[in-house]
């Protein structure tokens, strides 16, 4: 890689992400049934039908892949709990088997002087909890307050950073509006109250944090460059539509206690009686903000019913996902975000990475990340307050509705044997890491 940990500032923090159901395995553990498991036991809805059942056994090998962590030099360890491995039922009963594990997790990373850095929720909600509607419900935001008290009661004590929710737009817009996620459903309705929600979640978790005495609370939430497909007032329309939609609908809620107007004409009449009064809550003060990165969408209008735009495919240099490269919109956010939403709080890069089919020698995920971290220092240069950098992901695992074929990891998980393997850009960061900080 071209930058050296001496090219960063003191205090910038380096690591890795993952999330709980993508790598535990999930059949394990006591762990209830989450709406995961039945949208991918539904044919269609995930490529070959692949579950999370095994995924890449982190659960029996959290030991093995920490000490990757670890010898990669890294600061810290991104990862999420499961709701359902806690709580099998969402509500009521504790699974003790589920909270000893990540007892044990959080003492292990400390053991091995990684930071821990927990999300509360990354997408698996309990089976339970969908019956009664799920994100559609808001009785949805006291249980979540209540799983967030049951497991920071265990381990918030010794976590170096806590988010409530893992980008609101793919648990709201992306499952609900395009039907892509568990629940996979398709219904403006559902997809408006779920919006709301999910961050009169965030908020009460928020809440729940501060009276278990915790710090260092932020919120993560995923941006998509939108730009205009031409220069047609109505393409730009159309843009600034979706970036409201995807961006600043939920940087919104949280920050400026308001919902833009552009999404609510489309929203509004479908959003649950009495938003209006759910915004000290959902705008509860946080300590840091987290940026999930990752593309930019040309975006062009489409007669179609609302939002009545399209993505149109970009001349950018794609990733096995298929999405665009352009590091300079990670700036552009890093900017804005600070400038419009977050002022001097910090931010954090708290997701960002390519899926590439190169199983080892993995280059163009290392031009990739050089690449974005210039962009990063582009933002320091503006005087941004970026505090860190979070890769995605430390291992192969799995992509959700694509299965286990689209690989993000630093390591290469044989997913037959379990076999870790580092790939070239696992050695590539355990080499700029290395490198001494000029302030030492």
């Amino acid at each position: 890689m071209k930058y050296a940990r001496s090219d960063f500032p003191r205090d910038f923090l380096f690591g890795v992400a993952t999330s709980a159901y993508q790598i535990e395995g999930h059949a394990q553990g006591g762990a209830g049934s989450t709406h995961w498991d039945t949208f991918a036991a539904t044919p269609g809805n995930v490529v070959r039908g692949e579950n999370g059942d095994l995924a890449c056994d982190h659960l029996n090998r959290y030991e093995q892949d920490l000490d990757l962590v670890r010898d990669a030099g890294f600061d810290c360890y991104r990862f999420s709990t499961s709701w359902a491995r806690v709580m099998p039922e969402g509500r009521g009963p504790v699974n003790q088997a589920g909270l000893d594990y990540y007892d044990r997790l959080a003492d292990a990373l400390l053991e091995r002087g990684i930071r821990p850095c927990a999300t509360l929720y990354h997408w698996e909600l309990p089976s339970p909890l969908a019956d009664l509607g799920g994100w559609r419900n808001r009785d949805i935001a006291g249980w979540f307050a209540d799983f967030t008290e049951v497991v920071m009661g265990r381990i918030g004590d010794r976590m170096f950073s806590v988010a409530p929710i893992n980008e609101p737009w793919c648990v709201s817009w992306l499952s609900h509006f395009e039907g892509h996620h568990a629940p996979g459903l398709r219904d403006i309705r559902a997809t408006a109250r779920a919006m709301h929600h999910v961050l009169l979640a965030h908020g009460q978790a928020i809440q729940t944090m501060r009276g278990l005495g915790m710090s260092n609370i932020g919120g993560v939430f995923n941006l998509e460059w939108a730009e205009p497909a031409d220069n047609s007032p109505e393409a730009q329309k159309a843009a600034a539509l979706y970036d409201s939609i995807y961006n600043r609908f939920f940087l919104g809620g949280v920050f400026k206690k308001a919902y833009p107007q552009n999404v609510l004409e489309g929203l509004e009449p479908y959003l649950p009686p009495g938003w209006q009064d759910d915004f000290d809550i959902i705008g509860a003060p946080v300590d840091w903000c987290g940026l999930n990165y990752y593309t930019r969408k040309l975006i062009s209008p489409s007669d179609t019913a609302w939002p009545s735009l399209v993505e149109i495919p970009g001349p950018l240099p794609k990733t096995q996902m298929g999405w665009e490269i352009d590091p300079a919109a990670l700036s552009r956010f890093l900017i804005r975000t600070a400038r419009e939403y977050t002022g001097d709080l910090p931010i954090y890069v708290t997701e960002n990475g390519m899926a590439t089919a190169e199983r080892q020698q993995d280059d163009d995920r290392i031009d990739y990340l050089d690449q974005h971290l210039s962009a990063v220092q582009v933002a320091l240069g503006e005087g941004v307050p970026v505090k860190g950098y979070f890769v995605w992901s430390l291992l192969d695992n799995y992509e959700w509705a694509l299965g286990y074929e689209k690989r993000f990891g630093l390591v290469d998980v044989d997913f037959d044997s379990m076999k870790r393997t580092p790939k070239a850009s696992y050695f590539a960061w355990k080499e700029m890491l290395a490198t001494a900080s000029t302030a030492d």
